[in-house]
């Protein structure tokens, strides 16, 4: 069957109908991994968005449902030159194409993504429509697409009540915004006991269970419209408990503490991304998944100071508060599918909790 992606300026590319048939309006993004397709397709961060893989063949080792970041997949759309519909992996469990239509994501392949990837990167993210309706009206399209906003993410994929992953370390409290399942794996491996908490849970509550820690998860959407959330932060922010911040996290506490963010034009997505350490000089290969960073000028010197920076572009890639037992990233520490170099940040926060 045919499908289309149009994009609100205009073009449309053709190709054959992937998953479900139905038709989405979305933000169209891309991600550079030649691996981890899985990990994106159920990173909850990638709610509202339809993804890109720049890869040209996209699902030849399968679906391993044990590698699922979370319950189900979470982008409106996913987009692929190529998909492989013979997988071959010892560890498959089922074709890509099946995931598709059982998770209800529609998609297409079969078009240039490098030509996608151009126009994105040149006119910056923006947003599309993947259709099967071959008699599509451009003239009725285009406006839809202009309105279309990514609002109320958070909301729609935090967990609804709190989750307990018990064990005998210390005690950390893992505020769920869109939280992949590989943070509080990455917590538990270590001997944490892990709870996981719903977004818009009060500080009050979080607090009243007395936690040797707090990690604030990745997310999707902006920040700024977190309100609720970062007048809680700032309550966290207050009080001693060692705070660990990852990705959407991350954006938050800064928000929290005066400091403001701003969209970047195509944001940062893939396996292969270069962060320097600002104390060491030291450079660390990371995953990344953010369309929003940290202003560094809107930073207070005496509240916090840059801890990492993206080696391609300059932005803020972390935050080391002053006084204060708290450090935050933007990449992903915890990334599976991806490069392990900055897993160490976690023993950094259990050596963090031990003092």
């Amino acid at each position: 069957m045919k499908a289309f992606l149009i994009l609100e300026d205009g073009t449309v590319f053709q190709g054959t109908s992937i998953g479900s048939t139905r038709e989405v309006i979305s933000e169209i993004v891309f991600n550079t991994s030649m691996t981890g397709y899985l990990e994106v397709l159920t990173d909850p961060s990638y709610a509202g968005q339809a993804v890109t893989m720049t890869y040209p063949l996209i699902g030849n080792y399968g679906i391993c449902h044990e590698d699922m970041e979370s319950s189900k997949a979470w982008p409106d759309g996913f987009i692929v030159r190529e998909l492989s519909r013979t997988p071959s992996n010892f560890r498959s469990d089922d074709t890509i194409q099946n995931f598709l239509k059982e998770q209800d994501i529609p998609g297409i392949a079969g078009i240039d993504t490098r030509a996608l990837t151009k126009i994105l990167r040149e006119k910056g993210t923006m947003n599309g429509m993947i259709t099967t309706n071959e008699n599509y009206n451009l003239d009725e399209v285009l406006p839809k697409l202009k309105e279309y906003k990514v609002t109320g993410v958070v909301k729609k994929v935090t967990c609804k009540e709190p989750v307990h992953m018990p064990n005998t370390g210390y005690r950390v409290a893992l505020m769920d915004f869109g939280a992949k399942a590989n943070i509080a794996n990455s917590l538990h491996k270590r001997g944490c006991d892990v709870t996981v908490y719903p977004a818009l849970t009060p500080a009050e509550e979080v607090l009243a269970s007395n936690p040797d820690g707090i990690m604030l998860s990745n997310g999707p959407g902006d920040p700024k419209e977190c309100v609720e959330i970062i007048e809680e932060l700032k309550k966290l922010y207050a009080s001693n408990v060692p705070i660990f911040a990852i990705c959407l996290g991350h954006q938050l506490m800064a928000l929290a503490t005066g400091a403001d963010t701003h969209k970047l034009k195509y944001g940062h997505r893939g396996a292969n991304h270069p962060v320097k350490d600002m104390k060491t000089g030291r450079v660390y290969i990371s995953t990344q998944n953010h369309g929003y960073v940290v202003d560094e000028s809107t930073l207070d010197k005496d509240i916090a100071k840059p801890a990492f920076v993206n080696v391609n572009d300059g932005t803020n890639e972390g935050l080391e508060y002053i006084g204060k037992n708290i450090f935050t990233v933007q990449f992903h520490p915890e990334a599976c599918a991806g490069p392990l170099d900055t897993a160490y940040l976690f023993d950094r926060f259990i050596g963090m909790m031990a003092k």
